[in-house]
C-alpha cells in the first residue's frame, strides 16, 4: 500500500497520483493531515518483541508493515473541534500532533517523495539552497538575508548598483494559480532605503535585480524535468514577480532546458536529497540561466493542466519503481 499524505482542501494535483497509483495495481491511502484528530482510530504498541502500529479510518484499518512507501504532499495543522471547551483546545492540539508526528516517525525506514524533515529543511532555508545551486554550477544571483538597514543600503548601492529586489523567505500562501494573497517579490527603489526601519520586525531577503527574458517553473522527479516557461514581461507589475501580473494574462508555454542545465540541476537535487521539487529559474536577455529557489512543495497541477505534461502520472510511476 502506498499512503499519500496531504490535507482536506488538495484537489487536482493528489486525486491525479493516487489515480496512476491504482492503474499501476497499488493499493492507496490517503491521509489528510489535518484529520489526524479524533476522526480517525490509532494504535501503538511496544514491548519487549517489538512494536506495531495500526490507524483507523471509517471502515478502512491498516498497519504499519502494510505501508510500501509515502508520497508526501503537504503537511497542515490539525482542526480542533470548534465545540470543545476553550481549555481543552490547547492540550488537544498539542497531544494529537505528537501522535501524528510518532506515526510519521514510524515510517521512516521506508521510501518517501519526499522525506519529511529534508523536505521541511530544505523548503526552510533559501541560503542552504542557494549554497547547493552555486556548488553544482548554477548561476546565483547575489543574496543578502539581514534585518539590519544600513547593511540593505550598502548592499543595495555596492553590490547591485541601485538594482535590487525584496522578498520574504517564506510564503504566505499556497496556490496553484497563485491567485491568492501573498506578498511578490518586490523592486526597491532608492527612496525605499529611508524606509526600512521595520525591517527589524520582518527580515527579508534582499538580492540583485535579474533583467530577465522570461521565468520557468521546472518540476523535477527524480530524475525527470518537466519546465513551463511564463513571461510575463508586459506587465510592469510582471516584470519582477509574474505573479503580481493583473494588467495582463499571461500564460504558461512548453520549454526544453538545455542539456547542462538538466545536469546541473539533478546534481543539485541528488546533492540535497530531494526526488521531488518545483524549481524556479530566470533566463537573462543575454541567455544566461539564473537559479532562485527549489521548493519541495512546490504547486505545479497549472503546468499538468496547461500543458498536458504527466507530472502527476510521473510522481506515481517513479514511486512505484523504488520499490519494486
Amino acid at each position: 500500500m502506498i499512503l499519500c499524505i496531504s490535507h482536506s482542501n488538495d484537489f487536482y494535483t493528489i486525486d491525479i497520483v493516487i489515480e496512476r497509483l491504482k492503474e499501476l495495481g497499488k493499493e492507496v491511502f490517503r491521509l489528510n493531515s489535518d484529520t489526524f484528530s479524533d476522526q480517525l482510530e490509532f494504535e501503538y504498541n511496544v514491548n519487549q518483541h517489538g512494536f506495531s502500529v495500526r490507524l483507523k479510518q471509517d471502515d478502512i484499518s491498516f498497519s504499519l508493515d502494510t505501508i510500501e512507501a509515502v508520497y508526501y504532499r503537504k503537511l497542515w495543522h490539525i482542526n480542533v473541534p470548534e465545540d470543545l471547551d476553550d481549555a481543552f483546545k490547547n492540550i488537544y492540539f498539542q497531544e494529537y500532533t505528537t501522535m501524528r508526528s510518532l506515526f510519521f516517525e514510524s515510517l521512516r525506514h521506508l521510501p518517501w517523495m519526499n522525506p519529511m524533515e529534508l523536505d521541511h529543511r530544505i523548503g526552510e532555508n533559501k541560503l542552504e539552497q542557494l549554497v547547493f545551486a552555486r556548488k553544482s554550477g548554477l548561476n546565483i544571483p547575489e543574496t543578502l538575508i539581514t534585518n539590519e538597514p544600513e547593511k540593505v543600503k550598502t548592499f543595495f548601492h555596492m553590490v547591485c548598483k541601485g538594482n535590487m529586489i525584496a522578498k520574504l523567505h517564506g510564503s504566505l500562501s499556497r496556490s496553484m494559480n497563485g491567485d491568492t494573497p501573498f506578498f511578490p517579490t518586490t523592486r526597491i527603489e532608492e527612496s525605499d532605503l529611508e524606509r526600512l526601519e521595520t525591517l527589524v520586525y520582518c527580515p527579508m531577503i534582499f538580492q540583485q535585480n535579474i533583467e530577465k527574458m522570461y521565468e520557468l517553473r521546472i518540476i523535477y522527479i527524480d530524475g525527470t524535468f518537466f519546465t513551463g516557461k511564463i513571461n510575463a514581461q508586459a506587465s510592469e507589475a510582471g516584470k519582477t514577480d509574474w505573479r503580481a501580473a493583473k494588467d495582463i494574462m499571461p500564460s504558461w508555454e512548453l520549454y526544453t532546458l538545455p542539456e547542462p542545465i538538466c545536469l546541473a540541476l539533478e546534481n543539485m537535487m541528488r546533492d540535497i536529497g530531494l526526488y521531488f521539487g518545483a524549481i524556479d529559474m530566470i533566463r537573462q536577455n543575454d541567455g544566461q540561466y539564473i537559479f532562485l529557489e527549489v521548493n519541495p512543495q512546490g504547486e505545479w497541477g497549472m503546468i499538468q493542466r496547461d500543458l498536458g505534461y504527466p507530472i502527476g502520472q510521473t510522481i506515481a510511476e517513479k514511486m512505484v519503481a523504488r520499490i519494486c
